[in-house]
């Protein structure tokens, strides 16, 4: 008799299913366990709750007499429904808590990680292979190309360069709204969507259950047909144009040419080997240039996968690091997605777009909201917990190495060389969002001081001992030896608190 194969909620491609390489057999019968705990433990952007929801619901309806699809209070009572006592087989979850479930389940068989592209034991021989230094993403990205004949011209990468990134750091253009970039796939809600809906109303009304943020019409793909279908309309008309302007922000065009296949991956619903493939395919054939194409190879065969590789190398405890001894806790207004209450427009807009639809790009996240947290000394650890609760993209294993390691800096250097956080005038060159604001980008006191620019100086202060050590922060840090408002500036700083900006 075939064993049964348990899918989570982040294994919902064909890829989960397939036979060979250890995979379940080709006509194994399908768990799935829809587990109200999860939802009862955190409280998650509701929007973020429909999408995967819907994407487990569309993928047993795929699926059809083939599943068991179980809606239960825990994974353990949703699996004595489903299998009773019986042997099971599972691919590697995503998570250390979720490994740590299966491997404590009698008769499951854990098969290897499937949806990224480089396996765990290759990692770990690569970077055995390193004695101790440092594991570069750089490094690693180019022994990821390449091992998978990655945009390379032989032995040689294409085009000549590696790194693409000084071709892909350009302000957005001045006096434009928009990129004018043509619009992104979006999908049209169902029947199962609104079964989704009405649970959730009925969860919050009847169960207790919270969630934050909210569930406007569902704008990202929730099974394979959507996600191809998004993949396809980026590549085809809008992977061109991606790569100028990829770390820039514009107020009225939070999307810009991004690629928005991020919850897709996350889901399992898109396979990485398939993106990156079709995006040197489009260059290849003299439809993207070669720094957008490189720009999303590096998003998804280097960052990607070094986080994913990453979250199990340094282990669970590396998620408590707090290097900074960040204490504070989030205050109420950034908990509750409360827009409307800050003054800062760059800070309110990012915000406003997280509570309405529980994304934006890695810029925002990076360079707005993770160092609006660095510079007031919030808890990495409560950090951490928002973004996985608050991006439809969010999960373990993206989050703990992306906030603790490179948002907040909460290793001390283990995973990034500095703390990435700066003043306002950064966030001016990069964006219009200092256009119409409250406060001055050069401000450092006063009413109309920035409160990034205060921040940034205020953080040097504070860990000044450490980051005068660090060749890529020792010259800022000397500069606090010229500022003859310091002690002004930490005082307003102190008197600000965590209120909102």
């Amino acid at each position: 008799m075939t064993v049964p194969h348990w899918l989570f909620g982040d294994q919902l491609g064909p890829h989960f299913l397939a036979p060979g390489g250890g995979g379940p057999g080709r006509d194994a019968p399908v768990v799935m366990i829809e587990a109200r705990s999860v939802l009862r433990r955190r409280r998650f952007h509701r929007a973020k709750a429909h999408l995967v929801l819907s994407a487990m619901r569309h993928r047993a309806a795929e699926l059809g007499d083939r599943v068991r699809y179980v809606r239960a209070e825990t994974y353990r009572e949703g699996l004595r429904e489903a299998v009773g006592d019986g042997p099971l087989t599972v691919h590697h979850p995503t998570s250390h808590a979720a490994l740590r479930l299966v491997r404590s389940l009698d008769g499951v068989t854990v098969l290897p990680a499937r949806g990224f592209l480089v396996p765990l034991d290759d990692f770990r021989a690569w970077a055995g292979g390193h004695g101790g230094r440092r594991l570069l993403q750089e490094d690693f990205y180019r022994w990821v190309r390449r091992g998978h004949d990655l945009l390379m011209d032989g032995d040689a990468p294409a085009g000549g360069r590696w790194n693409l990134d000084h071709d892909n750091r350009e302000p957005p253009p001045r006096g434009a709204r928009t990129l004018g970039a043509p619009e992104p796939y979006r999908p049209r809600e169902d029947d199962i969507d609104a079964g989704v809906r009405e649970d959730l109303d009925r969860w919050e009304r009847d169960e207790g259950v919270r969630f934050v943020g909210r569930d406007g019409p569902r704008i990202f793909p929730a099974s394979r047909r959507e996600a191809l279908a998004a993949l396809r309309r980026f590549v085809e008309h809008r992977l061109a144009g991606f790569g100028p302007h990829e770390d820039a922000m514009l107020a009225a065009d939070p999307v810009m040419s991004h690629s928005l296949l991020s919850s897709s991956l996350n889901l399992g619903l898109l396979d990485p080997a398939e993106c990156v493939e079709r995006a040197e395919a489009a260059w290849r054939a003299g439809r993207a240039p070669l720094n957008s194409v490189e720009g999303f190879v590096r998003q998804v065969a280097g960052w990607r996968e070094y986080v994913w590789q990453l979250y199990w190398h340094f282990g669970d405890d590396y998620r408590h690091r707090n290097a900074l001894r960040h204490r504070e806790p989030l205050p109420e207004w950034f908990l509750e997605l409360d827009a409307d209450a800050v003054g800062a427009r760059c800070l309110a807009t990012v915000l406003a777009q997280v509570r309405d639809t529980g994304w934006t790009h890695h810029i925002p996240r990076l360079m707005l909201l993770g160092s609006h947290a660095l510079q007031r000394g919030w808890d990495p650890q409560a950090v951490t917990d928002w973004f996985h609760r608050c991006f439809v993209d969010g999960y373990d294993w993206v989050m703990v190495p992306n906030v603790v390691g490179m948002s907040q800096y909460a290793d001390g250097g283990r995973m990034t060389t500095k703390p990435y956080t700066s003043g306002g005038a950064y966030v001016h060159r990069m964006s219009d969002l200092c256009g119409g604001c409250r406060y001055r980008p050069a401000d450092r006191v006063g009413e109309r001081a920035c409160p990034f620019t205060a921040g940034y100086w205020a953080f040097l202060h504070r860990h000044r001992a450490r980051l005068e050590r660090n060749p890529r922060t020792a010259r800022p840090v000397r500069g606090l030896d010229r500022l003859a408002d310091l002690d002004e500036l930490l005082r307003q700083e102190k008197e600000r608190g965590d209120g909102p900006p």
